[in-house]
């Protein structure tokens, strides 16, 4: 019982920061899903598969598009890497601040008057500020591969020999493409709370309910 009361004392508030961050996260996704599942059009990610979708319909229905099509997904392609190379910059960066903990845990927790400043949560709070960058960085490294590979298929002319390389297959590899890349992004959105969160459990749940309004507005399409 005494182990439990000091760790709550050391630890509760980050603890209920976190689970209220979560939270917070969750309600926001679950009310995006219901939305979604009624209209899928009401997310502007819906709207940006169904732009895609028709996007590879048209160009492989008219193979004068091919070097458009090709400029397009080269575009695509140069964002996801120049993101994915941000990530690994940042994952760099990251894993120094780990080899820091006893030094400057303490100074960036003194504007918090909750919270343990403990070189053990640190790290902690850095490991999890880490495992967000890698994720972003393999969600943008899958963008590029799927992308690359439609950059082939969507210039094979028709009739389709394989069910494969039909515009609806090739859409759909580009479309998950484009949900890679936008793991990717809101991975680096996530990171805004959980460096807030190393200056103390306060700070993480006002960036988290900032960011929920942020995505709101974000996900919104101009019709909703």
């Amino acid at each position: 019982m005494g182990l439990t009361q000091a760790w709550l004392r050391e630890f509760g508030a980050d603890a209920a920061a976190f689970a209220a961050s979560a939270a917070l996260v969750a309600t926001y996704y679950a009310a995006l899903l219901a939305r979604t599942r009624r209209d899928p059009t009401a997310s502007i990610h819906g709207v940006n598969e169904l732009a895609r979708a028709l996007w590879v319909k048209h160009v492989m229905a008219n193979p004068a598009k091919d070097v458009m099509a090709v400029q397009t997904l080269r575009n695509f392609v140069m964002g996801a890497s120049l993101m994915a190379t941000t990530a690994a910059l940042l994952i760099l960066g990251t894993l120094t601040l780990t080899g820091q903990a006893e030094n400057i845990s303490r100074s960036w927790h003194v504007s918090s008057l909750y919270g343990s400043a403990s070189a053990e949560l640190w790290v902690l709070k850095v490991m999890c500020l880490l495992a967000d960058f890698i994720v972003a960085f393999f969600a943008f490294a899958l963008a590029i591969r799927l992308s690359n590979h439609v950059v082939f298929m969507v210039n094979v002319p028709g009739p389709w020999s394989h069910a494969e390389l039909s515009p609806e297959a090739v859409a759909g590899r580009l479309n998950r493409a484009g949900r890679h890349y936008a793991t990717g992004m809101r991975a680096f959105l996530f990171a805004v709370p959980l460096v807030f969160w190393l200056f103390g459990p306060v700070f993480l749940v006002v960036a988290s309910a900032g960011l929920v309004l942020a995505l709101y507005r974000l996900d919104r399409t101009a019709a909703v």
